[in-house]
């Protein structure tokens, strides 16, 4: 798991996301699930080329969902980082919306 492309699996584009992004310098991205803090830390500085502060992470819970007419089934698990930037630095894809 040496690609960041590998690790960094895809932002997470919702509204509190965007209120930390702008207010707090922290995005959130969703990660691959043996990826640990250092292995973030270095994919989101080599992607965007920022400098990380700080790396927190947590597993998210499936939700129960209905399948039609079948038993409920579930999302699947997934684990998010939130990654906080040195201040005045920002992440591109974050911005503009």
């Amino acid at each position: 798991m040496k690609d960041p492309r590998d690790i960094i699996v895809r932002p997470v584009a919702t509204e509190k996301s965007y209120y930390l992004a702008t207010e707090q310098n922290k995005y959130i991205f969703q990660v691959h699930p043996e990826a640990n803090k250092i292995e973030i830390r270095r994919a989101v500085e080599e992607i965007f080329n920022v400098e990380v502060v700080k790396v927190n992470t947590m597993w998210v819970r499936g939700k129960r969902r209905r399948l039609g007419r079948f038993p409920e089934g579930r999302t699947p698990r997934w684990k998010k980082a939130i990654v906080t930037v040195r201040p005045g630095q920002k992440i591109p894809i974050f911005e503009g919306v």
